[in-house]
């Protein structure tokens, strides 16, 4: 694998979803959290950070541990107010849905480093939008089913309606195939599009107005200034690595990667991309080629095309110099890659 930039970091309140539902299935976690290099002992609290690195190594270890395509999914069954953190508790506080929501974007890094929210109204809909920090193939799709299952999960106990349903749901990752997509469809009770441009959730703009189960406004003020104090107190900001890893995931997916158009849809210049890159102790070649890498094995793992198409795709300009990178990266070739990873039959 690739030495990429660090993930951030993630709240151990996020971690403990993983490990309770893994419980749930009689999984013993503590081998694979020692092999993660993480500790869940006594003592520590919810709010206590851990390396985002170390966080997905364990979710991809629970990932191989089960066998699971839809492990994501059902993590986000035991979502809790305090897998949020204090995020949870204020938006518990809170007296409408669209009160709790408004809290989502500015706090959301208490939880993790592991994406970004974007939150739109677009007439009598709105869509709650997320994009995945983390690129491990095995790893992205079961992150992005967690959040948008936990979502929807925290939102129906919240309002204490647990037949509330949004619209459509919208997902990037691949189906998990026809047999288990029915798992998706009767958790959220809507229509879901797999292979979508975005992560995202639809749902009614009337939901915005649910009043919900414990509204608390002095306490939602207390609440507040201890996320202020402890968002103050995290110093690694990671959000302008995730904008640009999702912008060159994008443009990847079209076959092209040009650093221009990734700090146009940033609204900045080129140079000045690069400046905050290095501030931030990146650079745009690391990201596109830990984007690249990423894209590579899922592109591998998942589908048939042929690895001169994926070399093309990926904005090599011949394959040998794809196979020289990705035997680099990995210590085998892609063909010897997609013979062992392989989930479908490759067409090389």
């Amino acid at each position: 694998m690739t030495d990429t930039p660090p993930l951030g970091t993630a709240s151990i309140a996020a971690l403990r979803q993983y490990v309770r539902a893994a419980g749930h299935k009689g999984i013993d976690t503590t081998p694979l959290l020692t092999r993660a290099g993480l500790d869940l002992s006594p003592g520590h609290s919810d709010d206590e950070r851990i390396d985002g690195e170390r966080f997905q190594r364990f979710i991809r270890l629970l990932v191989d541990a089960t066998g699971n395509p839809i492990l994501g999914l059902e993590t986000g069954d035991f979502v809790q107010p305090g897998s949020y953190t204090v995020l949870g508790y204020i938006t518990m506080s809170c007296a409408t849905l669209g009160e709790a929501i408004q809290y989502i974007i500015p706090y959301e890094k208490l939880v993790g480093d592991m994406g970004l929210t974007r939150f739109l109204v677009d007439g009598d809909r709105m869509h709650l939008i997320w994009q995945c920090a983390y690129n491990d193939p095995r790893v992205r799709p079961q992150m992005i089913d967690n959040v948008i299952a936990s979502w929807i999960q925290y939102a129906r106990w919240l309002g204490d309606d647990a037949d509330t349903s949004p619209e459509a749901v919208h997902l990037e990752r691949r189906s998990p195939g026809a047999a288990l997509e029915s798992a998706y469809r009767e958790r959220w009770g809507c229509p879901v599009v797999f292979e979508a441009a975005d992560n995202r959730v639809i749902a009614s703009r009337a939901l915005l107005e649910r009043p919900l189960r414990q509204p608390d406004p002095g306490l939602r003020r207390t609440l507040e200034a201890h996320a202020r104090s402890q968002m103050a107190a995290i110093t690694a900001d990671t959000a302008l690595l995730t904008r640009v890893r999702e912008a060159i995931r994008q443009q990847l997916l079209q076959g092209v990667s040009r650093q221009d158009i990734v700090a146009g849809q940033l609204h900045m210049t080129a140079r000045t991309l690069q400046r905050k890159l290095s501030q931030e102790g990146s650079s745009y070649q690391s990201l596109l080629d830990e984007v690249r890498q990423s894209l590579a094995e899922d592109f591998l793992c998942h589908t048939q095309m042929a690895i001169p198409d994926i070399a093309l795709r990926l904005g090599f300009s011949e394959p040998a110099s794809f196979h020289r990178r990705f035997k680099r990266n990995t210590g085998v070739t892609p063909g010897d890659y997609r013979t062992t990873h392989s989930h479908t039959p490759a067409t090389d």
